[in-house]
This record gives C-alpha cells, structure tokens and sequence, in this order.
C-alpha cells in the first residue's frame, strides 16, 4: 500500500474541511436546538450545510459553495428560488401590510384559484401549515359523519399530528413516543395497494368515517400508488359511505395544476394543501365539498368546527400562492418538472446499468428515489416500480451510515437531496441532470473506497 492511499482523508474529513463555516455554525446552534437542528429531514452527521442564498434551481453554502437543489423548499418549490413573479408579488403586499388582522381581497382571489384548479373545491379553509390541514380534514370527517376513527396506510405521512402520525414509519405497528394508546387506538392503519384489505376492513369496522392518503405513495411516492387503486378507493368509500381524503400537499400543483385528482380523474370528497398553494412561503387549506365544510359555519343549532389561527390566509403568502397557481394554470412549469425528473431517472438507470452498481432510480412525476443495495431486475421504462412495491423492500428502516455518507458526497460535488431522492422544479436544466448524474458516479466510487458499497 503506498503511503499516499494511506494518508488520503477518508469522505468525513473532505466534508468537513469543505464546509468549515458550516461546522462553526453547527457548533452554536446545537446549544439553541436538539440535535442543532430544526427539521428532523436537516439532521445530517457530522454536520449540516447552512445555506445563504439561493435561485432557480441552485443555492449556495455559506462557503460560497454552488449547490443544485433537490430539495425545492421541502417540495414548496415549483418554479425553483425566487421567481420574478413571485417575488414582486410578495414585495408589493410587504409594502402594504403583513398582517392587517382583518380580511382581504388576496385571500377571496387566492381562493377563486384553488376552486379554478382543484376539482374537488367546492369550499376552502386555509390554515397555516399542511400539518394544521390534515388536524382539520380529519375533524371535519368526525363531524361530518359521527364517526371517530380513521384508516390510513401504513408508510404515509401526513404531517405530526397525533391521530395520523401513526404508522408512517417503520415499524409500522409501533407505538409513537408521546401518542397516548387511547389516541393511536383511532387510527387504523392498512396497506396500501390493497383493495380487499380495505374493503373488510370498511365492512367489519363501522366506526370509520374516512379513510386518508397520499394519491402517488407514502412519503411522496416511497411505495408507488398508481391510478387504478385511487378508482377503486373511490369507489370502495362511496359504497361504505365513508369519506375519502386526499392529503395532496407535495402532490398538490406538482403532478398536474390540478394536483393527483386532477391527473387521475378521482374525485376526493376533502383534500388537504400546502407547499407549492403558498408559493414557498407558510400556507396550507382544506378543500372540499361544500355540506362538509359547512361546519366551519355559524349555523342556529349546528355543531360548529371552532377554528382560530393567526396567520390564515396571511396576504404575504396569499400574494406568492396567486403569483404561483398564476404560473401553475398554464400547464408549462408542471411539464417541465416531471420531464426534467423523468430524464434524470433514465440517465442514472443507465448509468447504474453500464458500470453494474446495485441501485435504481425510480419514481413519477417531479420526483425521483434512489435505491442503493438494489437486488432485482433493471427497469425497462419509466412505469417501473422496484420489488413491485414491497413495503418491506421499500420503506425498510434506513441504513443512516450509507445515507449520510452518500448525502455527504453528493454535497462535495454540488448536489443536495433530500437524502436519497429528491424533486425537480421547472428552474431545472438538462445541465443539472448531467452534473448530477457525475456526482452520482463519483459518490458512488467514493463509498466503494470507503467500504460503504
């Protein structure tokens, strides 16, 4: 061995002396947060990257490193950082008022936008997050049908509220740390994919009032839900009279202007909102049919939803999400964010296949997933679905060592995903794909040296 293999710094030690600034900041803010971190998706060992600024489809560390980004704002992001539009629009509301306490014209005109585009909305609600979204999606279900519990699908999230956290991870049976029992016992939670499980289940429990999910697969897409199960889900609660929820938050204006329903053709009887409806700023709303809404309503003698909430419908973020959905109804920005993903996952199946690495990537839409250790077939189009949807094989509990390691090298090449998979924005370019596409290659050789692969 020569002694320049055995003085080459291993993949942590080029991390960190690339990000220096990084790691000083790290240092501060882990005596301000747990973990020194914000979002459990952030955490990342030995240390995050702190970002300064970003636009269009890139954003650059506070070492002046240039990133293309994968993350697109959590998925908020549709026309990539700081679009003209968006950004004028949300300028001249600043001027005017961030927070008038009162209603406004931009929050009847963000509304006329989200009935124009989402075909399920009869009625709106905005909230201030996708989390708050699906809490009153859910309550409104139990008033609406006397009905307490709910079935979701084990490997979907939808958001952290205590009946519907449940089984979004594996282990998908296990209790969640600060959910008591008598809470959990509500949820009830299937696979997905299966349409007979549904169905018993729906027959033999009539305390189900709704039944909830993700239209294209848990954690956008993690396990692959395709059109013919949201038929025949609709179809299944029509007949048992329950409602059917679509938690259309990432989906939402990303698959189509009119989100996963709208695509599919799948009427929902309430959908939930966020991201991409605000534009990339806070913001999120429940819509849906008008008799079930109407509990939100001062009606004589009806049980009323009580619903406060500081920043609904705040005119900054009405501002961005009429700058957006503006941009969105034209059809063009959708377009070009699943062609750019769907090219970017047929250039790393080739590349995976021409150098014989065991990953894939797959997915649909604007969103991409990467599977390292891969053990089966190659795809043969755009359609495939690795482990044909194995929940087991799918969503298994990560490998946290490999995962930051190979987040760790994406970032020495100018990558950042969202771990191991990521979305594309319409700011992305064919340039991107094949600087990540590199990347991918060079992280790869990296974890082999490493041991990792």
């Amino acid at each position: 061995m020569s002694q320049a293999t055995l003085t080459r710094p291993s993949l942590a030690e080029r991390y960190a002396a690339a990000f220096p600034l990084s790691r000083k900041l790290h240092e501060q803010a882990r005596g301000v947060f747990p973990n020194g971190v914000t979002h459990d998706a952030r955490h990342l060992l030995p240390f995050p990257v702190y970002v300064e600024r970003a636009q269009g489809a890139h954003k650059w560390t506070v070492e002046g490193r240039e990133l293309i980004d994968y993350w697109s704002g959590h998925g908020a992001l549709l026309l990539g950082h700081g679009h003209p539009a968006v950004v004028e629009a949300v300028q001249r509301q600043m001027e005017k008022a961030t927070h008038p306490g009162a209603c406004h014209e931009r929050e009847i005109e963000w509304g006329r936008w989200v009935q124009r585009l989402v075909p399920s909305a009869e009625r709106i609600r905005f909230t201030a997050s996708g989390t708050e979204a699906t809490m009153m999606a859910l309550r409104l279900a139990r008033l609406f049908t006397g009905r307490p519990r709910v079935l979701k699908f084990a490997g979907h999230f939808h958001g952290w509220n205590d009946f519907l956290f449940p089984g979004a991870d594996a282990p998908y049976d296990a209790a969640v740390p600060g959910i008591p029992a008598e809470v959990a016992q509500n949820t009830v939670i299937r696979p997905a994919n299966d349409l007979d499980a549904v169905e018993q289940t729906l027959r033999a429990d009539p305390q189900i009032g709704c039944v909830i999910l993700e239209p294209t697969g848990g954690h956008w897409g993690q396990v692959p839900i395709r059109g013919p199960f949201l038929q025949g889900l609709r179809a299944i609660t029509a007949r048992y009279d329950r409602l059917l929820i679509f938690d259309e938050v990432i989906t939402g204006f990303r698959v189509s202007p009119g989100g996963a329903q709208g695509h599919y053709g799948v009427k929902p009887d309430l959908t939930t909102l966020a991201k991409i409806l605000a534009g990339g700023l806070p913001g999120g709303c429940v819509a849906g049919r008008a008799d079930i809404l109407a509990h939100l309503e001062f009606r004589p003698d009806k049980a009323k939803m009580r619903h406060p909430g500081t920043f609904n419908a705040n005119p900054l973020s009405a501002s961005a999400g009429i700058a957006t959905l503006q941009i969105v109804a034209q059809g063009q920005a959708c377009a070009r964010a699943n062609a750019i993903a769907q090219q970017l996952r047929q250039r790393l199946n080739a590349l995976f296949a021409a150098r014989g690495d065991a990953c894939v990537a797959y997915g649909e839409f604007s969103c991409f997933k990467l599977l390292l250790g891969y053990k089966g077939p190659r795809p043969t189009g755009d359609d495939f679905v690795p482990y044909d949807g194995a929940l087991d094989q799918l969503q298994r509990p990560p490998d946290t060592k490999l995962s930051h390691a190979f987040r760790q090298g994406m970032l020495l090449h100018g990558v950042d995903l969202m771990g191991l998979g990521g979305m594309t924005t319409a700011a992305h370019t064919e340039a991107d794909v094949e600087q990540t596409v590199a990347a991918v290659a060079s992280t790869l050789d990296l974890l082999s040296d490493a041991g990792l692969m």
